[in-house]
């Protein structure tokens, strides 16, 4: 039994934590350290997807697959550095805040987990008013599969119509439409409004502040008039 109401479901990197970048050049030196020739171009266009995902979209399905728990250790090992000072994106924290109070229910869903996540929620500071997390240990597939967004769906205890999804990936655009709820795009993670909108964006913002300072004339508020008036 689904409850009434609305859920806001958002990615984390790129979308409220500036961290795209820093995917970018740790996921260069693994591949480097492993022999990997690899453009920093390629791998950007490839961050939001899970890391097996990431490493056979840009290695091939030919690659020598026993390398894949070493390239993603790597990885890991070299993007955790920077834990203890990820950095929020402008209005990141405000703009999930302002939901919340708006009557909005709020679901991360992230490929990230264990310390990496605790890492991002830090940054974000906004843990008193996020309802839970659908993370990529939740499903069997990730995005572009639509699973993620199905799971937050599950935890938001809302029907697709009454979610949207934000996102700054093309990866986060197709699981959201697939998934059926209305999307929302950042260019903050530095993908191609074009891009962001061929993928299903239904609205595109420059960053979290942008869609907070617009929020009255957004898709959110849009829903907001509709399950109203389909309550009264």
């Amino acid at each position: 039994m689904k409850r009434q109401g609305r859920a806001a479901l958002f990615d984390v990197d790129g979308t409220l934590a500036d961290t795209n970048h820093l995917h970018v050049v740790t996921w260069w030196e693994a591949f480097r350290q492993a022999g990997h020739d690899v453009t920093m171009h390629d791998i950007h266009h490839a961050v939001g997807l899970g890391s097996d995902d990431l490493i056979a979209h840009l290695l091939g399905e030919d690659r020598d697959k026993d390398q894949d728990e070493q390239l993603s250790a790597a990885h890991t090992a070299l993007y955790g550095t920077y834990f203890a000072r990820l950095p929020a994106l402008p209005g990141a924290s405000a703009l999930l805040h302002t939901l919340h109070d708006r009557g909005w229910r709020i679901v991360l869903a992230t490929s990230a987990g264990g310390p990496e996540l605790t890492a991002l929620r830090r940054a974000i500071d906004a843990d008193d008013v996020i309802a839970g997390i659908a993370s990529a240990d939740d499903v069997e597939a990730g995005k572009p599969a639509p699973d993620p967004v199905h799971q937050a769906l599950e935890i938001a205890e809302v029907e697709p119509q009454n979610a949207v999804f934000v996102g700054d990936t093309v990866w986060d655009m197709q699981a959201g439409a697939r998934a059926g709820v209305h999307t929302v795009a950042l260019l903050s993670g530095g993908i191609p409004r074009a891009d962001l909108e061929e993928a299903g964006a239904a609205a595109v913002y420059d960053h979290p502040a942008d869609l907070l300072r617009q929020l009255d004339d957004s898709v959110v508020a849009r829903m907001e008039k509709s399950t109203e008036a389909r309550t009264e």
